[in-house]
């Protein structure tokens, strides 16, 4: 990795955005401006106790020292730059929505009404909102699949070439890189053949913030040629939660389109707690990063080798690369706990009421761990002992290939996808389609309507315009009888689902 120069160090150690909200803060002027609070003189007495009022002191509107979101010319466009420089991008925008409002942006400055666009089916939901927003219609691609984890991995560029030679009109392609597991397909690969159709490249980057710091992590989307990417700063690095970034570079995408496309799904309200937090979380990255993700690294490797010892758990890891899979965050910690005869979501359920320990992500056969620079080897030793814990209570030799019940083999409804890529009715026209409630078990063969999304991790089960498949009611009952919550559905109860008419 190459060495920082010294005049890339000395301006990456600036805090444009901090800096101006501590003189902002500092000054005693009488507040006759939102929010009503008034800098926390207005702030009810539990919510003094809960968070202190100092923060609230911070939590200030657009002052003329504090620039302008959307059309920014002092310290919010000082502190984006910094931010462009520190990962890699000709330009950076600060995100208040969280990575959502970045995908659904991206989308709806390169696609119009109808334009085609290429995404993997085990995209975010937020990609989905995209598609209705913009009108844009989807060309699905099957990422590939391993059945025995029951994980779906990326995209290949064999399976995005038949995409782009059967779609010449397509506008763009969009990627997750890398997925919910920390597993990163051949991005570079995909980029090349992306500009060889002269189409830009968009990259769901939201768990690969870290990427760009240490020579040991996949390469981040930028650095391989992406056009632009969508990284949800506070999953991996130190920004406050709903705080992301997007980045752009080359000529491909204009960038007044993602500013325009940002007005529209961004908060005229933006909270400086939130944009601060950016600013704050990238400067400690941009000066020790190798150093801050040395330490994270070096706790990651020893929990895979502990907990790759105790019985009943498996570990994902990479030994070479295979289709869909060409690099793995280490960082990101895959366990898959069917030897021990529960369910991801009936383990999670312990470990967090009963063994100090809290996951990411539980699903049927796993769950994931995020370690970032803020655990610690305290942190690492809870985790172990807590699995130790639950081999020494669960194992059973009897049952080393999953769960004791027929639950174990419903694979993940996403994978197949449907036979035709194509949906029957495109998102935005199945959005605002006439629509009729009918039985949940009446509903196969259908047009949803709606979107219904297991959360986390985001990933829809079915969305607007899609055939209602009978495995993917199946998979529904499953993870709602293990604890999974639904979100997107109209009713709650999940008794019937909204169909087109």
């Amino acid at each position: 990795m190459k060495l920082p120069s010294d005049n890339f160090l000395n301006s990456q150690a600036k805090i444009p955005l901090i800096e101006a909200l501590i003189t902002s803060i500092n000054q005693n002027n009488a507040a006759f401006y939102a929010p009503g609070h008034k800098k926390g003189q207005g702030i009810s007495q539990p919510l003094e106790t809960l968070l202190g009022k100092t923060v609230f002191t911070a939590d200030l509107p657009e002052l003329p020292e504090l620039d302008n979101l959307f059309a920014p010319s002092g310290v919010i466009q000082k502190a984006q730059e910094l931010a462009a420089e520190a990962f890699g991008a000709d330009q950076s925008w600060f995100l208040v929505n969280g990575s959502t409002c970045g995908i659904i942006a991206a989308i709806l400055a390169i696609c119009n009404p109808g334009d085609k666009i290429i995404l993997p089916r085990n995209i975010h939901q937020s990609a989905i909102a995209g598609l209705i927003l913009s009108g844009a219609v989807p060309i699905f691609i099957n990422p590939e699949y391993d059945p025995l984890w029951d994980l779906a991995y990326s995209i290949t560029s064999e399976t995005l070439e038949s995409a782009l030679k059967e779609n010449s009109d397509v506008k763009a392609v969009m990627v997750v890189y890398p997925t919910y597991h920390g597993i990163c397909g051949d991005i570079r690969a995909i980029a090349d053949l992306t500009h060889r159709y002269g189409i830009p490249l968009l990259v769901d980057e939201a768990h690969g913030g870290h990427f760009t710091f240490h020579r040991d992590l996949p390469p981040s989307a930028l650095s391989v040629g992406a056009d632009l990417t969508v990284q949800s700063t506070h999953k991996v690095l130190g920004a406050m939660t709903q705080a992301s970034m997007l980045h752009l570079q080359g000529n491909r995408i204009e960038p007044q389109r993602i500013s325009h496309a940002l007005q529209l799904i961004q908060s005229t309200s933006p909270s400086y707690l939130l944009l601060a937090s950016l600013d704050g979380a990238r400067q400690p990255m941009a000066l020790q990063g190798e150093e801050l993700l040395e330490k994270t690294i070096e706790l990651a490797k020893i929990a895979r080798n502990k907990l790759s010892q105790i019985e009943g758990l498996s570990i994902l890891n990479l030994a070479k690369p295979i289709p869909g899979f060409h690099y793995l965050d280490i960082t990101r910690l895959t366990i898959n706990i069917t030897a021990l005869g529960l369910s991801g979501f009936e383990v999670d359920e312990i470990l967090h009421e009963q063994l100090g320990v809290t996951s990411e992500l539980p699903m049927l056969r796993h769950l994931a761990f995020i370690i970032s620079i803020g655990n610690t080897t305290d942190d690492i030793i809870q985790l172990i002992t807590a699995f130790q814990t639950l081999s020494n209570s669960y194992y059973s030799p009897h049952h080393p290939l999953g769960l004791s019940d027929s639950r174990s083999h419903h694979p993940s409804p996403l994978l197949p996808i449907p036979p035709s890529p194509h949906p029957p009715l495109s998102p935005r026209e199945a959005f605002f389609a006439v629509t009729e409630m009918v039985d949940f078990n009446h509903s196969i063969g259908r047009i949803s309507g709606e979107l219904i999304c297991p959360y986390p991790p985001g990933i829809p089960v079915l969305m607007p315009g899609e055939e209602i498949r009978k495995q993917a009611l199946e998979y529904v009952e499953t993870v709602l009888a293990l604890g999974a919550s639904i979100t997107g559905c109209s009713d709650p109860s999940l008794e019937q689902l909204k169909v087109v008419v």
